[in-house]
């Protein structure tokens, strides 16, 4: 039995994006019922070596489209990490649904074997596109 690349990429994207959203929108609703700054939420750790909750934001995005992409041969553009609040960060979940949701499963599937290469605490790491998907970029954004 072969794998549907397509099937589990993007729609498995776009179910972690559409439940982040979801997430990103009650912390919204939080920080404005009890008046407190959002930047508190944004910038907040689960433990101090931690990246903050706004970068971990950018980096599950950043993996989503940037799978899907590099899957189906492009390389992906780069976006600003520059969003600061709730509704800025919202609106770039929304962005990558929809890029995520541009590919098609012509673009994707059958990438089992295609190269794809990326820096790994700063080496060239090669990937074949199920071992990329499976054991690299899936289990990056979900972390």
């Amino acid at each position: 039995m072969s794998i549907s690349m397509y099937q589990t990429s993007v729609p498995v994207f776009a179910r972690g994006l559409t439940n982040l959203k979801g997430i990103l929108v009650k912390g919204a609703a939080h920080a404005a019922a009890k008046k407190i700054d959002e930047a508190v939420f944004l910038n907040a750790r689960l433990f101090p070596d931690m990246l903050p909750f706004a970068r971990q934001i950018h980096i599950a995005t950043d993996f989503a489209r940037g799978t899907v992409a590099r899957l189906s041969g492009e390389e992906p553009p780069k976006w600003e990490d520059n969003e600061a609040t709730f509704a800025e960060l919202i609106a770039r979940v929304d962005r990558t649904i929809a890029a995520v949701k541009g590919f098609t499963a012509a673009q994707v599937d059958g990438s089992e074997t295609r190269s794809v290469t990326r820096q790994v605490r700063g080496e060239p790491k090669v990937f074949t596109g199920i071992n990329y998907l499976l054991l690299y970029a899936l289990p990056n954004f979900y972390f």
